[in-house]
């Protein structure tokens, strides 16, 4: 379909990005830039999707919007070359709802770079690991909750080694991606943290007896994460000040979440990680298990400069330091700030980023864009989705984007959007439109989430939140009261395996228009979640 008319980038707001060290901003004319963005915080939902095939009942927190988009390539609506670090591309959509038909009105920003040759930085990597006694337990064995419940399950990690022994061997697969002028460090944790190995060249080390010392390293004790993340932060010393066009600091954080000594609170976590950001020292947050705490993590993971990943067997562990390594320690666009003038319209709800709930009527935000890879036009989770509310018949947009680079350079543009006059859906480009289903799909499900388990606690009947009558809402905030998990069977009332029915035949249309055969993983939990038996009453 054609475009709705977005105008092109007028006068910028700043004084243009000068080349940063280690990669080309102007592509050679045969090249492609190798890399587009997508932004931090979670870059799966395996968590998800690990609970359902289990036969247990998700968080919500377990489903967020940027974990879902990164799962995906997407068409960011490029119609020029980006000559600059970050170049956004703007498309609209029209597009009823498919509960109750309402015709509703979406904006995407799409994350491109004109970089080619994408490499990262000298790095000064604390890896700082989790060996508490919840470690030894095998992917395949149990299911964890606060009140120490065993259940068996059988997760597709035929090895029979346990999370301890995973995590171990994954971090000796860190130092091999690592070069001789990067520098490592190595901090244990459990009851208290210790320094297995201090922070210094990976050429000055003898890397088999540091490899060997790290497969002997065997689960213990409490999980004191406070004290892991402060040891771990300690260990750069005289390191903590680099030349950031030159060099990286970055903690890797690995997990299986499951606080229960020291300061367990969000404030706690959150507060250290914002204090390493201003300072330069970014986080990475690897979760391990089936049991991985989402709620918790995805509540820090807003921090500039942080992501996390979860991994549910040693296949996924190496396939993570294979394909993202490079990645996921190399944040390149902070602050990313879009100012929408609009009379006719009010910004509703931004998806894909998890900095979505400081959105106003007016303003999103982002604090970091990571590199990702771009292949044949398609960025890998390359999108933020802006759902608007019209408040008037002027149809014309005035957008408004300010960012910083890594080394504190100030740019921006401007570009004007004109929604077309539609009766029925109009998608701009399947980017969008792929934006779209995912962005209903997991609104659905959060809905969802969060109206069964506030039946399962009340010992009443499920009251849909999504109904024929208002559609498919943004869900509410629900606060759990709690960091660790407690598990739940999986059930599935009445009304939302109706619910699930009617999205389902939604969603198999939209994938065969969209064309990505990976959105049968989706379509795989729909059809279990609307044959799944509901509880007795329900």
């Amino acid at each position: 379909m054609g475009g709705p008319g977005i105008g092109k980038s007028l006068s910028p707001t700043g004084s243009g990005l000068g080349a940063p060290v280690m990669y080309s901003l102007v592509p050679a004319p045969t090249a492609s830039p190798s890399i587009g963005f997508a932004v931090g915080g979670a870059k799966d939902v395996e968590n998800f999707r690990e609970n359902i095939k289990e036969g247990f009942m998700p968080l919500p927190t377990d489903v967020t919007y940027e974990g879902l988009f990164y799962d995906y390539r997407f068409d960011t609506g490029q119609l020029e070359e980006c000559q600059k670090l970050f170049c956004p591309s703007y498309s609209a959509a029209v597009s009823r709802d498919p509960i109750s038909g309402e015709l509703q009105r979406y904006l995407s920003v799409g994350l491109n770079s004109g970089v080619a040759d994408f490499s990262r930085k000298k790095l000064n990597l604390v890896v700082v690991l989790d060996y508490s006694g919840s470690m030894g337990s095998p992917f395949s064995s149990y299911y964890y909750d606060q009140f120490a419940e065993r259940i068996d399950i059988h997760e597709d990690d035929s090895s029979g080694k346990t999370k301890m022994e995973i995590a171990d061997e994954a971090v000796v697969e860190i130092l091999g991606h690592l070069e001789g002028d990067d520098r490592f460090g190595l901090v244990v944790f459990s009851d208290e943290a210790y320094v297995v190995e201090p922070l210094t060249k990976v050429e000055d080390k003898d890397l088999d007896a540091v490899k060997e010392a790290i497969l002997e390293i065997e689960e213990y004790g409490g999980t004191n994460m406070e004290a892991g993340m402060k040891k771990g932060t300690a260990s750069f010393g005289r390191y903590a000040e680099i030349d950031p066009s030159q060099r990286e600091n970055r903690i890797i954080f690995i997990t299986d979440a499951m606080p229960n000594l020291g300061e367990t609170e969000e404030g706690g976590l959150s507060g250290i990680l914002q204090d390493n950001a201003r300072k330069g020292i970014y986080t990475t947050i690897i979760g391990v298990g089936l049991d991985f705490n989402t709620e918790l993590v995805e509540s820090i993971s807003a921090v500039r400069g942080a992501n996390y990943y979860s991994v549910h067997s040693a296949a996924e562990f190496s396939e993570r330091m294979d394909e993202e390594f490079e990645f996921m320690v190399t944040p390149l666009v902070f602050d990313l700030l879009l100012r929408l003038d609009a009379p006719g319209y009010r910004i509703e709800k931004v998806y894909g980023s998890p900095e979505a709930d400081e959105a106003t009527g007016e303003i999103m935000k982002v604090n970091t864009l990571f590199p990702s890879r771009a292949e044949e036009g398609m960025v890998k989770g390359g999108i933020i989705l802006l759902k608007l509310e019209e408040v008037s018949n002027d149809g014309e947009l005035t957008l408004a984007v300010s960012y910083t680079d890594r080394n504190g350079t100030f740019d921006g543009d401007e570009a004007t959007v004109i929604f077309p006059e539609a009766e029925g859906d109009f998608y701009d480009n399947d980017g969008i439109r792929k934006a779209i289903l995912l962005s209903r799909y997991a609104d659905l499900l959060k809905n969802w989430i969060a109206d069964e388990r506030e039946a399962l606690e009340m010992d009443g009947p499920v009251e849909p939140s999504v109904t024929e009558e208002v559609g498919i809402l943004v869900p509410r905030p629900i606060e759990l009261g709690r960091w660790e998990r407690t598990s739940s069977p999986l059930t599935v009332s009445q009304p939302y395996r109706n619910l699930f029915e009617l999205f389902g035949n939604y969603f198999e249309v939209e994938m065969k228009e969209i064309g990505d055969v990976d959105l049968q993983q989706e379509e795989a939990v729909l059809d279990k979640l609307r044959g799944w038996p509901g509880r007795l009453g329900s």
